[in-house]
């Protein structure tokens, strides 16, 4: 995959929720992200609600698959 490397999460920098295969929108527009293997909804992202209340970063990010127009090129 060509381009910048994934940062890997670090205490103070949590995962980007955008690229985890986990982030699904939510039907709420009070809570609108929501994270599928951890069960919730937040305002915020998924991965800044973990790290602000585990102290820690996410675990449970998963690389999302390529779109099937990034496979054909």
């Amino acid at each position: 995959m060509a381009g910048k490397p994934l940062r890997r999460a670090t205490p103070l920098v949590p995962v980007n929720c955008n690229l985890c295969a986990h982030l699904a929108t939510s039907w709420d527009p009070r809570l609108p992200h929501s994270c599928r293997l951890y069960g919730f909804k937040s305002r915020s992202m998924p991965s800044v609600e973990v790290l602000r209340l585990d102290g820690e970063p996410c675990l449970g990010f998963a690389a999302k698959s390529p779109a099937v127009s990034e496979i054909r090129r």
